[in-house]
């Protein structure tokens, strides 16, 4: 058993085993980058039964959440800029500083950045990030905080971010240099007892006081404690009835008939396979560990519905969706699944543009409508003032929306044209039109 106790070794000797001791440390840093990228190019965790690199790297390889995300974020890095493999196993560069570099690196400016950064600190890479790309002073201030809304949890090339840290879908050079601190988090405080700590908008805080104030007759003192445990409560009942068609009472012996989609799964199917599944994703390694993923699940066929798949209990299993892509991958082959999400995606993309152009169209329609109806208002104030009735300027106003655009005096000549003249005054005529708008 190798001894730690270094009190008998000489001064010099502790030095110079120091400085090789870290040396190979850093050769051994790029050299397991490497691998950790190349595994994560062949998506070799997913046979291993993980939904992830980074659960891989946690779970499997017992990595903290921190050195999981920055040496995957290297190592994809490392992957589009190799020089950065030898970079770091020279000491010329150090993780902290290529993850503070990874959002500007671009095919343009890669090499000269990193080139510029060898040498530097932590702290002087980040001048060297002001300098190349500076901001106002008074930007952090007013940055928003990262959106909720992410692809799958770090199985995309990219920057990396462990679960409860939010991020955008792309990086940009508008970043800030540096750590930013996740906008939720919730840490244990005591047995049984966490802290969150969150920061919510306008319309979040709205919510919370409606409910405090709609629970005063259950919950006097409003403690948002109980509150946030009821509305998850009450969230939770709704996603599992929507995912899983979970309910309280379900129908016994309820005739329906067969859907001409064959790939329908019938809601008693849904609430049979997640129980039996364990709300858990079911595919396993061929050493028998089962996948630990609870979300992104999804109801796949056991055998294909191209084949002849049943959505029965027992022809239905859940699968978390890289596992399901896995398998639809190991089935019909790569390139055909990649073709196949590609017109997917383009479909979709297809879609929210025909979506974008009718609300653009109706947006436009709703103020070329709004413009007319203000026309044809600005008419019936004068015809008012002319003697005729309420109902007879409406419909003579209604009249000018179709000359929205034309003056207010040939508007008011389109709608005198179809009345029929009231007698009055002439002092009180001219008085009335002059007050007109």
């Amino acid at each position: 058993m190798r001894t730690y106790s270094l009190s008998h070794v000489s001064d010099r000797e502790l030095l110079h085993d120091l400085a090789s001791l870290v040396a190979r440390d850093r050769a051994t840093t790029a050299a397991l980058l490497a691998h950790l990228a190349e595994v994560d190019a062949r998506r070799l965790y997913l046979p291993a039964a993980y939904a992830s690199m980074y659960a891989y790297c946690v779970h499997e390889l017992h990595l903290s959440e921190d050195a999981a995300c920055k040496r995957i974020t290297v190592a994809r890095v490392a992957r589009q800029f190799p020089a950065i493999f030898q970079a770091l196993a020279d000491g010329r560069l150090h993780l902290s500083g290529i993850v503070l570099l990874a959002p500007y690196l671009t095919p343009q400016n890669g090499d000269e950045l990193l080139g510029a950064a060898e040498r530097r600190t932590k702290a002087g890479i980040e001048e060297l990030i002001a300098q190349r790309f500076p901001r106002s002073e008074t930007m952090a201030l007013v940055q928003a905080l990262p959106g909720s809304s992410r692809r799958d949890e770090l199985s995309a090339p990219g920057r990396i971010e462990p679960p409860g840290r939010e991020r955008g879908e792309t990086a940009t050079c508008q970043h800030a240099p540096g750590h930013v601190p996740p906008p939720t988090k919730v840490a244990p405080v005591a047995p049984d007892r966490f802290l969150l700590q969150l920061t919510i908008g306008r319309d979040t805080q709205d919510k919370l006081r409606h409910a405090q104030e709609l629970l005063g007759h259950r919950l006097p003192s409003g403690d948002i404690a109980q509150v946030l445990d009821r509305a998850l409560d009450a969230l939770i009942e709704r996603l599992e009835k929507t995912r899983f068609a979970a309910t309280a009472r379900p129908r016994r012996n309820a005739s329906q008939p067969p859907s001409a989609n064959p790939r329908h799964i019938p809601a008693r199917v849904k609430r049979a396979v997640w129980e039996r599944d364990g709300g858990q994703c079911t595919f396993a390694s061929e050493a028998g560990r089962r996948c630990p993923a609870r979300k992104l699940l999804e109801f796949d066929h056991v055998e294909e519905v191209a084949r002849g798949g049943q959505a029965s209990v027992a022809g239905i299993r859940l699968r978390c969706r890289a596992h399901n892509q896995y398998g639809a991958e190991r089935t019909f082959g790569a390139e055909f699944m990649r073709h196949k999400r590609e017109e997917a995606r383009c479909a979709a993309d297809s879609r929210r543009a025909a979506m974008d152009a009718k609300a653009a169209e109706e947006a436009l329609h709703r103020e070329s409508e709004s413009r007319a109806r203000a026309a044809a208002e600005e008419v019936i104030t004068p015809l008012r003032l002319l003697g005729f009735r309420a109902d007879e300027a409406r419909r003579a106003a209604a009249l000018c929306e179709a000359i929205s655009d034309a003056p207010l005096e040939a508007r008011l000549r389109r709608a005198l044209s179809c009345l029929a003249p009231r007698p009055q005054t002439p002092g009180r005529a001219l008085a009335g039109l002059g007050s007109a708008p």
